[in-house]
C-alpha cells in the first residue's frame, strides 16, 4: 500500500502542472494562481487541525523567525518561481530543474552540515548535469534562458524548505508546519500577488482544458479547486501515508516518477513534445536524481510534500520528493 500511496502523490504532483499552466494560459498570473493555492491549501489545513490537533495553533515564539523562513523563501517564493517557469518552459522540463533540489539537499548537507554523504553523489551530480545540458539542448539554445533560470530558483528555494523544513519537523506535526507556512506565505503573497485586481466573476469565466484533443470549457473554479485539493492537500496526504509504510528513501524514489508523469501528462493533455534526443536527457537527469536521492547516509527528506507546505512541497518522501 505505501508503493501505491506514493505513487498515486506523483502522479497527481505531476499532472498538477499541466492544471496549473491552464489556469494562467486563461488569464490570471503565476502570483495570483499561487495565492489561490496557498490560501486554499492553508484553509483545509487549518480545518483539519481544527479537528484533530487545535493545540497546533499555538506557535512559541521562538518557532516564528524559521516559521518566516519557510513561508516566505520555501513556500511563497517556490510556488511563485516554479509557477513562472511554468508559464515559458514546458512542464517537465520545469520540474526536472526544479529537482535538482535533491543535489543541493546533498551538497549543503555534506558541506555545510558535514553530514555523511555517499560517493555515489558525485556521479549523480555528473548525470545531472550531462543530462540537463541535453534537455536543454545548450549547443542550439532552444531553452528560454529566463525560464530556466526561473526553474533553478525554484530548485534553490525547495532546497532551503527541505533542509530547514526536516529539522523543523522533529519539534511539531508535519500538518502543523504546512499550515503555518502556507498561511504565511499566502499573507506575504496577498500584498504582491494583486488579488485586489480580480472580481468574484473571475471564478465564473471559461476556462478551455481541452488541450491538444480539442475546446472543452469549464468555470476557472474547475481547475482551480484540482489545484488546491487534488494538485496540493490529497497528495500531500497521500505521501504521508506512504510514509507509514516505505521507508523515505524508497518512497523518494517513487516520488522521482513525477517527473516523468508531468512529461506523459504535458505530452497527452497539452501537446508539448520533447525530441528523442531530449527524451534520453531527461531519462539520464532522472537516474541522477534517484541516485542522489540515497546519498545522504544520515538523514534523508521528503521531497513534493512542498506543496501543502510548500507545494505541498515539504516532506513528500526523501529528498526531493518532501512540497509538504
Amino acid at each position: 500500500m505505501g508503493y501505491v500511496y506514493a505513487l498515486l502523490a506523483a502522479v497527481l504532483f505531476g499532472a498538477n502542472g499541466s492544471v496549473t499552466k491552464i489556469t494562467m494560459e486563461a488569464g490570471l498570473t503565476p502570483a495570483q494562481v499561487t495565492e489561490f493555492r496557498l490560501v486554499g491549501t492553508a484553509v483545509i489545513a487549518g480545518l483539519v487541525l481544527f479537528i484533530v490537533d487545535r493545540q497546533a495553533f499555538r506557535l512559541p515564539r521562538s518557532q516564528w523567525p524559521v516559521m518566516l523562513l519557510l513561508g516566505i523563501v520555501g513556500v511563497a517564493l517556490l510556488q511563485a518561481t516554479y509557477a513562472a517557469a511554468v508559464q515559458i518552459l514546458p512542464v517537465g522540463i520545469a520540474l526536472l530543474l526544479e529537482y535538482t533540489a535533491v543535489l543541493m539537499v546533498a551538497l549543503v548537507a555534506y558541506f555545510i552540515f558535514k553530514e555523511p554523504v555517499k560517493a555515489r553523489i558525485w556521479v549523480a551530480i555528473a548525470l545531472v548535469l550531462v543530462g540537463l545540458a541535453v534537455v536543454a539542448q545548450v549547443w542550439s539554445g532552444t531553452l528560454n534562458p529566463v525560464g530556466v533560470a526561473l526553474a533553478l530558483s525554484a530548485a534553490v528555494c525547495l532546497a532551503l524548505y527541505f533542509l530547514v523544513g526536516e529539522r523543523q519537523v522533529a519539534r511539531m506535526s508535519p500538518l502543523a508546519v504546512s499550515f503555518w507556512t502556507m498561511s504565511i506565505a499566502a499573507v506575504f503573497w496577498s500584498f504582491v500577488s494583486g488579488w485586489w485586481e480580480l472580481s468574484p466573476s473571475i471564478l465564473i469565466t471559461p476556462v478551455d482544458i481541452g488541450g491538444a484533443a480539442g475546446v472543452l470549457e469549464v468555470p476557472m473554479a474547475v481547475p482551480l479547486a484540482w489545484n488546491i485539493v487534488l494538485g496540493s492537500f490529497a497528495p500531500f496526504l497521500l505521501s504521508l501515508a506512504a510514509l507509514r509504510h516505505l521507508p523515505a528513501t524508497a518512497a523518494g524514489i517513487v516520488a522521482s516518477s513525477e517527473v516523468v508523469f508531468a512529461f506523459v501528462v504535458a505530452w497527452l493533455w497539452l501537446g508539448e513534445t520533447l525530441n528523442v534526443v531530449q527524451i534520453v536527457g531527461a531519462g539520464v537527469v532522472l537516474a541522477g536524481i534517484i541516485l542522489a536521492q540515497t546519498a545522504r547516509a544520515g538523514k534523508v527528506i521528503n521531497a513534493d510534500l512542498a506543496l501543502i507546505t510548500g507545494p505541498i512541497r515539504m516532506i513528500r518522501v526523501a529528498d526531493e520528493s518532501a512540497s509538504l
